[in-house]
């Protein structure tokens, strides 16, 4: 049987998983991140308060540490720390010689800010630094959201020579606004002196969540024409945002950083679990096919993809004037796309705030008493 992680490879799309948790590292068996390399193309991993959250939740691989961490007396944000970034380093390990092999580009783990520093940006740029020397692999990025609050951020992270994957991108504008803060950081850290080869990062463009809020703002209309455009707006947003990438790498300012050594800010496509099973499962990989793009993808999705995915080579560059008509149509109904970012933003923001709660509890109550959760 015809493993289609291997052609979406060929392709150009490099394959992360969307989990990490300790069973993955340490134990065996087609899940365990050993295998997911060796056999499923898999070359980086992303993470977030939601991941850790329910890895703590399963198993008893996290009691010796937490117990000892009670030994010690660390409070639960320290233990988080501790827990998260153990896990990190080791996955960072395990992707060495993709990291060596694709010369930095791939092999990529990442590890969040707290979310609630999500409107903070010097709390967001410490913890940001206290991430990268923490984890201390070259491989590491370090998530910060794509908040008004985390631009800034960004720049300044990016112009101490701190790899950022930079998260819950939602709208054109606000991953212009992204791509600008990198081109930023780059030329302050080159001014600075540093090496810009070694600065890496990617643009996290999310992708189901938009369908999702969009379909039901299209189903409480119930016109045709707006059943027409039910599953289509996510996609051609992403692709518009590729167009937006070519722009940028095509202009004179990152000429300049590129002849120093800098590397483009790839587009990662996040959020590609298919949350309504009127679609394809393999939907937000099939029709986001373009080379030098990440999708990071959840166990099941990448499951579905290896088995029945059925790709047509590239699915974004020949879309773009189809795509800017999706969204002309969606603001001829009435629907206000600007509206819809802002609101995607806040919740995902709140999300992994309410993730994170979950975390501080899971940890706490290992704490508490060593060897449960």
């Amino acid at each position: 049987m015809t493993n289609h992680l291997s052609e979406l490879s060929r392709l150009g799309v490099s394959v992360w998983l969307d989990d990490l948790s300790r069973e993955r590292l340490e134990g065996g068996g087609a899940q365990s991140l050993a295998s997911l390399i060796a056999q499923d193309h898999v070359v980086g991993v992303t993470t977030n308060p939601s991941i850790f959250a329910a890895a703590l939740s399963e198993g008893t691989r996290y009691d010796a540490d937490l117990a000892a961490l009670a030994a010690d007396g660390a409070d639960v944000a320290t233990a988080i720390t501790s827990l998260t970034t153990a896990d990190v380093r080791a996955a960072c390990d395990r992707f060495t010689e993709i990291h060596a092999r694709t010369d930095g580009v791939d092999g990529r783990v990442s590890i969040e800010v707290d979310p609630y520093l999500a409107h903070d940006t010097d709390g967001t740029l410490a913890q940001a630094r206290e991430l990268w020397q923490l984890v201390d692999r070259p491989n590491l990025l370090v998530k910060i959201p794509a908040t008004p609050e985390g631009l800034p951020a960004i720049t300044a992270a990016i112009a101490e020579g701190i790899s950022v994957n930079v998260t819950l991108i939602f709208s054109l504008d606000r991953y212009r606004a992204v791509a600008a803060a990198y081109l930023d950081g780059l030329e302050r850290a080159h001014a600075a002196g540093l090496d810009l080869s070694t600065i890496h990062s990617v643009a996290s463009f999310f992708v189901s969540r938009i369908d999702t809020a969009v379909d039901a703002e299209l189903d409480a209309l119930g016109t045709e024409e707006a059943r027409a455009l039910r599953g289509q707006v996510a996609v051609a947003n992403a692709r518009l945002a590729y167009e937006a990438y070519e722009e940028i790498v095509g202009t004179e300012r990152w000429a300049a950083l590129a002849a120093a050594g800098a590397r483009p800010q790839r587009l990662l496509w996040a959020s590609t679990g298919v949350k309504d099973r009127a679609y394809r499962d393999t939907k937000y990989v099939e029709e986001l096919v373009v080379p030098g793009v990440v999708n990071t993808m959840p166990e099941a999705t990448l499951r579905a993809v290896a088995d029945h995915a059925e790709l047509r080579g590239d699915t974004v560059r020949d879309g773009y004037d189809a795509a800017r008509e999706v969204l002309a149509a969606l603001e001829r109904l009435g629907i206000s796309y600007p509206d819809i970012m802002d609101r995607l933003e806040a919740e995902g923001v709140q999300k992994f705030q309410q993730s994170w709660d979950e975390l501080t509890e899971r940890v706490s109550a290992g704490l508490k008493v060593p060897g449960r959760l």
